[in-house]
């Protein structure tokens, strides 16, 4: 991997900003670095849709920003890619579905206008699972990802390709999309940063819809001032989104440094409008920082290793200050039967609209109109999508509603009210693992149920709807473990301040 290839956003930025670097090569570097991951002999298949062309010339834009002695953007200079279900104007959107094959939207999601705003320039498109459904990136109708950490295991889902696109040094920052853990699971799986913000707080205009309620844009990094750069230019108020909120958003990157020892692209640089200025604090202080362990996520069959790993991150926070709590969140168990009837739910009433009529590919049929929506449906979805659709129209028909969605919405709120009852505890955050266990091997898992199971640990937040995230605390077996920080409701600056002396306390045992 060359130098740029390894560079983090804040000495990305820095070097673009100082004229050390040419946006340009940083540009090349990334598309080079693409070429010997997708076509060479790994194989990963992480990228589905690219435009060098428009890429070079966005480059260009972001020089002449540079040059005209603009504030840089908080990824000014920076490649990023997307998931594959975000709108962009001139890259397909296919959602990793024959469903949509060759589906140019005509207008773009407002992340990726907020973060083009910011000096970012997408380079990419990313394989993922059809829908955001699954969570292994085995489900694309283009062919199953793979992990840049050993090819023969999944890089995890749906997000996957972002996140190997993040992993193999492609991009220090990627963005994909979370319903129930799609961020933060394949984060853990690729040894990466994965953030999944508080819903409302990131606008889903141009975020095909697959469950409403829990639908959220995420973001990757490679580090965790990376991520909180990502998601501080994107977040904010939209009013083509009304479910989100007009909360300030903080500066999120200057949460996640040292600000004593602030970069000097920081001192002077283009602001997401929304955000407010952030009071200095030493984030290697956590003094008067309360941890909650929930029990229920350290069950006895947890893997040794991740356990492990778990408490010497605890051990870490601990030496600087944060003090921990044993907590309960009671309806821990029932989060995945209760997401499995409310996404499948949301799920079937949003796909209706790929019918062969207003998106993508349509198939003849002799059976009449009908005949023509059964063919493209049947044609155009895929083994997974299709079993949601199906169980989400089951558990929504006559008969079924009050026994399934209904009940399961019910537990939804207490699962919602258990994180509130710790929060109001006087416990400041959480730290559990992220995922069961680290990533296995492609086509090891053939039950949907064991699937649906990796997520256990990541779809209550979504369920509740606080902001959570994923970092690297180090490996088990030779592969990345990924320990999870949930927080209350828009707290996400402290969130990030705590992943940073984390990371910083961790160093290279993150990764190792």
């Amino acid at each position: 991997m060359s130098e740029l290839n390894d560079l983090c956003c804040t000495d990305l930025v820095q070097r673009v900003t100082d004229g050390q670097l040419a946006v340009k090569d940083v540009v090349a570097a990334a598309f080079k670095r693409a070429d010997s991951v997708v076509a060479g002999h790994e194989g990963l298949n992480i990228i589905l849709h690219s435009d060098r062309k428009e890429s070079r010339k966005a480059a260009e834009e972001t020089l002449s920003s540079i040059a005209s002695a603009e504030p840089p953007g908080l990824l000014a200079g920076v490649p990023v890619v997307l998931k594959d279900n975000i709108a962009t104007l001139g890259l397909p959107t296919t959602c990793g579905s024959r469903i949509l094959d060759g589906y140019v939207s005509p207008y773009e999601a407002t992340a990726v206008t907020r973060m083009r705003a910011q000096g970012a320039i997408v380079i990419a498109k990313t394989n993922m699972d059809e829908f955001a459904m699954g969570s292994s990136t085995e489900n694309s109708a283009y062919g199953p990802a793979r992990n840049p950490h050993d090819p023969s295991r999944v890089p995890g889902g749906s997000s996957g390709g972002s996140a190997a696109c993040v992993a193999a040094g492609i991009a220090p920052v990627g963005f994909g999309s979370e319903t129930g853990g799609s961020v933060r699971q394949p984060a853990a799986f690729c040894g990466v940063v994965g953030v999944k913000p508080t819903y409302g707080r990131v606008s889903r205009f141009g975020l095909v819809a697959f469950a409403s309620s829990l639908d959220q844009i995420g973001v990757f990094g490679r580090t965790v001032n990376d991520a909180a750069r990502g998601l501080e230019a994107i977040a904010g108020f939209d009013p083509y989104d009304s479910t989100t909120s007009d909360e300030p958003v903080p500066e999120y990157s200057l949460a996640a440094t040292h600000l004593h020892e602030r970069p000097r692209a920081d001192k002077k640089r283009r602001k997401n409008p929304d955000t407010k200025e952030l009071s200095p604090k030493d984030p290697s202080d956590l003094k008067g920082v309360v941890f909650g362990w929930p029990r229920e996520y350290f069950p006895e069959n947890l893997d040794p290793g991740i356990r492990a790993l778990c408490e010497r991150a605890r051990d870490r926070l601990s030496s600087l200050g944060a003090t921990f709590r044993e907590v309960s969140l009671p309806h821990t168990s029932l989060a995945i039967p209760v997401y499995y009837i409310v996404a499948p739910a949301e799920a079937s009433s949003n796909l209706a609209r790929f019918d062969g009529v207003r998106y993508g590919p349509r198939v003849k049929s002799e059976f009449g109109l009908k005949g023509m929506y059964e063919d493209t449906r049947s044609e155009g979805f895929g083994p997974e999508v299709t079993r949601r659709i199906l169980l989400g129209t089951y558990v929504l028909s006559a008969g079924y509603y009050d026994a399934y969605y209904r009940k399961a919405q019910m537990v939804r709120t207490l699962i919602a009210q258990d994180f509130r009852e710790v929060f109001n505890s006087g416990v400041h955050l959480l730290l559990t693992p992220t995922t069961p266990t680290t990533a296995f091997e492609i086509g090891a898992i053939k039950d949907p149920y064991e699937m649906y199971l990796s997520d256990i640990f990541t779809a209550t937040a979504n369920l509740a709807g606080v902001p959570a995230m994923s970092l690297p605390i180090g490996r088990t077996n030779g592969l990345p473990v990924g320990g999870q920080i949930i927080a209350p409701h828009f707290g996400e600056e402290e969130m990030f301040r705590a992943a940073f002396a984390l990371e910083q306390a961790l160093g290279k045992e993150a990764h190792s």
